[in-house]
This record gives C-alpha cells, sequence and structure tokens, in this order.
C-alpha cells in the first residue's frame, strides 16, 4: 500500500506550494486585511465536506487568498465564482485556477471587488456561501451577502473563534447579541467545527471556528421590514445593560412609547435585548408606529 504522502498531491495547494505562490507574486499576508492563508488540504476538504457542496452547487466564495479553499470547492461544485478585493491575489488566481485545474477554469469566475460593494455577481445565481472570511470584516460580509442573494440557501465560513459563538449564540447566552439577531433573520445558525492555528500561515493568535447557516424555508412572518427590525436590534443592543424600555427610547420616541410597543408585542419591558428572539424583535419594531401616536 503507497503511503499518503508519497502520492500524487493532486491539484490542491500544500505549505509549499502556497509559500512558493506568495514569494512569486512578493505576498506577505496582513493583519490589516485580516490575511491568514490556509495551508493545509485535508482543512479544506473537510469544509467542502461540511458545507455539503453538491454537483449542482454554484458557490460563491469571498476571500479566496491564494486559492486554497478555491480548488478544493471547484473539485466538488458545478461553478465556484470568487470575489477577491486584493489586486494582486484577484490578478493571479485565475491562472492558478488554470494550471492546477484546467479541466474546470471554465466552471471558475473571478470578480475584482469588495465584497462589501458587490450586487450581481456573473453566470447563474449563487446557491451556496463558502468562506474563510477576514476576520476583520466576518459579519458585514456575512450579512451583506445574506441579504444580497437570497438564492443562497447554505452557507458555511470560517471565522475566528469568538466571532463563530456570537453568531451561533441563543437569546440568555452572554455573547447573544447583534451578530446571533440578525444571522437568525435569515438563517437557522449553528456551530459547525473547529479549526486549529497551525493550519494556516501566518497562524493567528486566535482559534478559528465554522459556521453553518441554513436559510429559513420561508421569510420570518411579520409585517415590519428587515430594516425596521435590523434598527431596533440595534437600539437595543447599543445599551445592553439597560432594560429595553430605556434602551429603546431614542429608537421609539420616548420611554413611554418604547414601552407602549414592548407591551404590546408581549414583551417585559424590564427585559434585556439579549433575552429576546428575532421574532420578539420582529413583533416590537410591528407596534413602533402604533406606541408612537
Amino acid at each position: 500500500m503507497t503511503n499518503s504522502s508519497t502520492e500524487e498531491p493532486g491539484p490542491l495547494l500544500g505549505p509549499a506550494d502556497i509559500r512558493e505562490l506568495a514569494a512569486t507574486l512578493g505576498v506577505r499576508p496582513t493583519k490589516q486585511k485580516g490575511q491568514n492563508f490556509v495551508i493545509d488540504a485535508n482543512t479544506v476538504r473537510r469544509i467542502v465536506r461540511t458545507a455539503e457542496v453538491r454537483p449542482d452547487d454554484v458557490v460563491v466564495e469571498v476571500g479566496p487568498g491564494l486559492g486554497s479553499l478555491t480548488l478544493a470547492l471547484l473539485e466538488a461544485a458545478d461553478r465556484v465564482t470568487a470575489v477577491e478585493i486584493d489586486d494582486v491575489l484577484a490578478a493571479a488566481l485565475p491562472a492558478t485556477v488554470e494550471a492546477r485545474m484546467p479541466e474546470r477554469a471554465d466552471r471558475f469566475a473571478l470578480v475584482h471587488s469588495d465584497a462589501m460593494k458587490v450586487t450581481e455577481l456573473p453566470g447563474p445565481p449563487p446557491t451556496a456561501l463558502v468562506a474563510n472570511l477576514p476576520y476583520n470584516v466576518a459579519v458585514p460580509v456575512l450579512l451583506h451577502m445574506m441579504a444580497t442573494f437570497p438564492t443562497i440557501e447554505r452557507t458555511l465560513v470560517m471565522v475566528q473563534s469568538e466571532v463563530a459563538d456570537r453568531l451561533a449564540a441563543r437569546p440568555g447566552n452572554k455573547v447573544y447579541g447583534v451578530p446571533s439577531v440578525k444571522a437568525n433573520w435569515y438563517a437557522e445558525v449553528k456551530r459547525a467545527g473547529a479549526i486549529g492555528r497551525n493550519v494556516f500561515w501566518p497562524a493567528p493568535n486566535v482559534d478559528s471556528g465554522l459556521v453553518s447557516l441554513v436559510r429559513r424555508d420561508k421569510p420570518l412572518d411579520t409585517t415590519a421590514s428587515r430594516e425596521e427590525v435590523f434598527a431596533a436590534v440595534d437600539a437595543a443592543f447599543a445599551q445592553r445593560r439597560k432594560t429595553l424600555r430605556s434602551a429603546l427610547a431614542g429608537w421609539a420616541g420616548s420611554a413611554a412609547a418604547a414601552e407602549a410597543a414592548l407591551v404590546a408585542a408581549g414583551v417585559s419591558p424590564q427585559a434585556r435585548g439579549e433575552a429576546l428572539t428575532v421574532e420578539e424583535f420582529a413583533r416590537i419594531a410591528e407596534h413602533k408606529e402604533a406606541a408612537a401616536q
């Protein structure tokens, strides 16, 4: 039996490939851009498996870097569109795909842009989002993509471990907050595993976690818009130690109006934001105008 270490490495990038590519391009990963490149082929294959990427999936990837995860996604999906902000990395990625997976190169598209500004993607609508998100912009990028591309049914993102905890937190948990509630607006959210530091170059000072988001079959049943609900969420957590009667006073116009909206929504004015579900926030938002009159 052949030892796995002597087998052909296949199209995926290993540690030596990553360092060689980076050296050729003159790339040094920077903390400012939150760059940590995955150098372990087993890890990217595990991410693809955990994401349950199917042969008919159109996957969008944010922050592909040198292409470690991109290549693993191309092995499994029908198509992959990568969104990359970095000029050097964006210019190099198509050549990496062509060199290592020429038979799949026509299934790959690159969008050279800031993911926060992307409002359309080439080709068929995306069905899945799989990404190793830059730590410093993970939550806003995730929420922007969920809002902008409603065809994304399944998402698996790798983020800083504490961000993963926050996204997947339930009401009553001390780390439950704005990201938890807003992610829940779109999807069922759960932790999907942990990733060690040694699979990255450079190794970060923090652990990473995988978060799975499966979009709700039906949108939340509410007459309030997403913007209205999110405004209530932002207000509640801006002063999270205060009761909702106090925290929502500015949002509602006065403490009395906030109390009226809360009572009408069936929520105790003495409760705090961290105790509420997204459905309860939606009910509060529904009653804002009536309470203000």
